[in-house]
């Protein structure tokens, strides 16, 4: 006999912990099945700890894609969070909530509901920001948002200067009124503590005893009555369990499991699921499809004064950064190695803010990318600037791979695949060469270390973008909203087109990928999300 609640909810991560605890404030009894562990370790709670999660498989999926076209053949190395907490308990941590005109572009896209008036009270109601600034920015919400302005390297104010020399406005705050141009990244860390939406959320929720956090419990498939999904299968420990669900079953797999789980149950497209000898209950051939993602590239530069690398390198210097911490939860430590960054046009003609910069006064040039550690950085004083597209045009999909629910589904990241975003790397290598060129970043650069000073020509350097570029992690769009069921997957109140008592709620049904970190938008989504729960 399997076990009754409410709402089951699939994926304790960054927005179930969200919905699990907004249901629960509400009165209903919730199932929140979470595949990996817990979230208590000292390298998921200590911020700058994450470069230590990046390749650990008991905490991270660590899905690879298939081959991609745009990147000379390569495959993409995509951590996701197998843990409580989700992305949210593995990422740097940093929280921009997007430029208005996206949400604006998924209201005109025909998601009533969804322009930035609509979600700014969501934003608003989800945080608890040291910024504040009256209709833009809230207080007293559950999740922290943290100001490192004051606390960040100096070299962060040079890389701001050298904007300014060439005309970029400084921006205070991201997130406020006044958010294109550079500046200091905000982070979401509470007392030097990282504030995922499971220490933010579920923790004070589960006090109340109406949250029931099954961990290393794999959800295999949702059950149906018809159409109406009645309940979760899901293996614990080696058992295979079941769990009904007398209201709703919610996924918030994210951009990858949801999907992922929605074809293991029979809902996708009916000829891709037959080819694997699933049985369709629903033919919604969107589920899976239009996957968006940020794709970036770092470049490196030596540097006469010293970075990171001196604080965080030498032995005697990680011992004071760890005493720092200890004392007063500060320092290096209690902080995202993304300090600096922006939100900017590629060129001046340019109608809509198009590109995200990262600034960060660390640098890894002598150690492949599975060996790194944040606190192990080079040597010798160096520093990285990033750029990615915000909105890029490519879309790609991803599949079944196998009818295993074990097995993970094949992912297409199809990058590059349009003219429209190899003319946007050219505008972001273009920028960052004049920003490095600009004074006072140029006064202190010695040189070039990563690429080398054999890539000079535009189509070298778009050469070595294809060849180095990677995710940032911000996989969208997989169970896109909309309201044609032809190509989208939930409609504007986030219910699953075709299907009764299924909603998603996760970074899957962004219509279209945000400008910037996904994290708070995610959080957003299950804010609203829960509140048409909570309406019915």
């Amino acid at each position: 006999m399997s076990a009754a609640y409410d709402y089951v909810i699939v994926g304790a991560g960054t927005a179930g912990c969200v919905v699990a605890s907004r249901l629960a404030e509400g009165g209903a009894r919730v199932l929140l099945l979470e595949a990996g562990g817990s979230d208590r370790t000292l390298y998921i709670q200590l911020p700058i700890g994450y470069g230590r999660t990046f390749f650990d498989s008991r905490i991270n999926w660590m899905y690879d894609t298939e081959s991609v076209p745009g990147l000379g053949g390569r495959s993409s190395y995509w951590p996701r969070g197998k843990v409580v907490g989700g992305s949210g308990s593995i990422n740097a941590m940093v929280h921009v909530r997007g430029q208005p005109h996206d949400f604006d572009d998924w209201r005109a896209a025909g998601n009533v509901g969804w322009g930035w008036d609509d979600v700014l009270p969501f934003f608003i109601k989800a945080e608890d920001s040291d910024i504040a600034e009256l209709g833009w920015r809230g207080q007293g919400g559950p999740q922290h948002v943290t100001d490192i302005s004051a606390k960040v390297h100096p070299l962060c104010h040079r890389f701001i200067a050298a904007g300014a020399a060439l005309g970029l406005p400084a921006s205070p705050d991201f997130n406020g009124s006044a958010g294109e141009g550079l500046g200091i990244f905000q982070i979401n860390t509470k007392r030097g503590r990282r504030a995922s939406t499971a220490n933010a959320y579920l923790r004070p929720a589960m006090r109340k005893g109406r949250i029931d956090l099954q961990t290393h419990a794999q959800a295999t498939r949702i059950l149906f009555e018809g159409k109406r999904a009645s309940g979760v299968e899901y293996r614990q420990h080696g058992r295979l369990k079941t769990a009904s669900a007398r209201a709703e079953v919610i996924l918030c797999g994210g951009a990858v499991n949801s999907p992922h789980l929605l074809m293991l149950s029979g809902v996708g497209d009916a000829e891709q699921l037959a080819a694997h000898g699933i049985k369709p209950v629903h033919h919604l051939p969107g589920v899976g499809a239009h996957l968006q993602d940020h794709l970036a590239v770092s470049y490196f530069y030596g540097s006469t004064v010293p970075t990171l690398n001196q604080e965080l390198g030498p032995l005697l210097g990680k011992a004071k950064a760890a005493l720092h911490y200890a004392w007063n939860r500060g320092g290096p430590l209690s902080m995202s190695v993304n300090q600096a960054g922006g939100f900017v046009r590629g060129t001046p003609e340019e109608a809509r803010i198009n590109l995200q910069l990262y600034f960060s006064p660390v640098s890894y040039t002598q150690t492949p990318l599975s060996e790194r550690r944040l606190a192990n950085p080079d040597p010798f004083p160096a520093f990285l600037i990033s750029f990615n597209a915000c909105r890029p045009t490519s879309r790609g999909h991803l599949t079944l791979a196998s009818a295993d629910p074990f097995a993970p589904p094949a992912i297409h990241p199809n990058y590059l695949s349009t003219a429209h975003d190899l003319a946007e790397a050219r505008q972001g290598i273009a920028l960052l060469n004049q920003i490095i060129a600009a004074q006072p970043l140029s006064d202190i650069v010695t040189g070039r270390l990563v690429p080398g000073a054999d890539v000079q020509s535009e189509a070298d350097w778009i050469e070595d973008f294809r060849a180095r570029a990677d995710t940032v992690y911000h996989p969208t769009s997989t169970c896109m909203m909309g309201p044609d069921a032809a190509t989208a997957v939930v409609d504007a109140r986030l219910r699953v087109h075709g299907a009764e008592g299924l909603r998603v709620i996760d970074a899957s049904v962004f219509p279209t990928i945000t400008s910037g970190n996904t994290n708070a938008p995610t959080v957003m989504v299950a804010e609203k999300g829960a509140a048409m729960v909570g309406e019915g």
